[in-house]
């Protein structure tokens, strides 16, 4: 049944663009692609818990390197005894294109209604004991509610691009300048001399405090000053009474 692409789920596989959803198996996903010459393929890929899983990633791996070899007379012997003893389902459809490592996928032609990518993803799932009699629960593996697919690391950034000679020179010049401007401005701020006189302060604004007006009085009358002989009236004498014995200036 063909769902669309959700969240999550790649572009591009390799040089395949894929378009949609074919098949959620329990070892990995199963999409429909288009391959760069225009035709329809089945790409398979392993869930990321199924990929981290080395003993799973290597059976999906084996199985699709057991299923190469379609081309030419010996191929299509190798193939053919393969299919024979019984490592080769006889319904395998043949490989168009295949990556291994952490994150494997393989693509096949797309047949409706027929196999597909799928059939690399029956071997990776084991169940029973492994050791022919079963005496338990069957084995499940740790991984098996995983539906993310496995997607292989993003290429490294490339490399800092190299700076030429004269650029590396003008930066260093810019770098040294910038740096003898900082420690001149510190010098300055910081040792400059002590003898160095200071501007000098601006004086405070002078206040004018008006005065009142001075206020006219009117004179005193003049007391008369008594004389020798004690009277009071104008013909006192100014000198006094105990120069020439009273007898005033001859």
């Amino acid at each position: 049944m063909v769902t669309p692409l959700q969240y999550g789920d790649p572009p591009h596989v390799g040089p395949f663009a894929l378009q949609a959803r074919l098949q959620t198996a329990p070892a990995g996903l199963v999409y429909l692609g288009q391959a760069p010459d225009g035709r329809v393929v089945s790409v398979a890929v392993l869930s990321s818990g199924a990929a981290l899983d080395a003993a799973a990633r290597d059976r999906f791996v084996t199985a699709i390197k057991e299923a190469q070899g379609r081309t030419g007379v010996r191929g299509w012997g190798a193939s053919l005894v393969d299919r024979v003893r019984g490592r080769v389902p006889p319904d395998t459809p043949p490989v168009l294109a295949m990556q291994g490592g952490p994150a494997p996928w393989v693509a096949v032609p797309y047949l409706p209604n027929g196999p597909g990518a799928e059939r690399f993803l029956d071997p990776v799932t084991v169940s029973g004991t492994l050791i022919g009699q079963r005496h338990g629960p069957d084995f499940a593996h740790y991984w098996l509610g995983d539906r993310t697919p496995a997607l292989p690391a993003p290429p490294a950034p490339p490399p800092p691009p190299v700076a030429t000679r004269r650029s590396v020179v003008l930066a260093s010049t810019l770098l040294a300048t910038l740096v003898l401007a900082l420690l001149l401005v510190v010098w300055m701020l910081l040792f400059r001399g002590e003898d160095e006189p200071e501007p000098p302060r601006p004086l405070p604004n002078t206040q004018f405090v008006p005065t009142p007006p001075p206020e006219p009085a009117s004179p005193e009358p003049q007391q008369p000053t008594p004389g020798p002989s004690g009277g009071g009236d104008g013909s006192e004498s100014p000198w006094p009474d105990d120069l020439f014995d009273g007898r005033g200036p001859i």
